[in-house]
């Protein structure tokens, strides 16, 4: 899975019209669970959650990305169904845990 890098609002909205779901990784180059974290959680997108495309937001790069969707801590994840926002987990949270959360509402979505 190719690293997708959102750039601005624009970009973020589109790609939210365009796909039934989509996991936003929020984070900053400097921020070192973040970098612990993110190939994780693209491995669990590729290995069980193939119809969801992973998009980072580096929040010093586009900080008006993340005040507009309320996201101020680092690492944060949101996850969008169907344009809504569905799942939200901010930096104490397991790859387990995520996962249990987004297959509940994978199977409605895609299966």
């Amino acid at each position: 899975m190719e690293n997708k890098i959102i750039s601005n609002e624009v970009e973020f909205t589109k790609i939210l019209e365009e796909n039934l779901g989509v996991l936003y990784y929020f984070s900053r180059k400097t921020c070192n669970v973040g970098e612990a974290l993110e190939p994780k959680i693209i491995n669990l997108l590729e290995t069980n959650f193939p119809k969801i495309p992973f998009y980072f937001i580096d929040m010093d790069q586009t900080p008006e990305v993340s005040i507009k969707y309320n996201v101020h801590i680092e690492p944060t994840i949101l996850v969008f169904f169907d344009k809504k926002e569905t799942i939200r987990k901010s930096r104490n949270f397991s790859v387990l845990e995520l996962s249990d959360a987004i297959k509940r509402i994978y199977k409605i979505a895609f299966e």
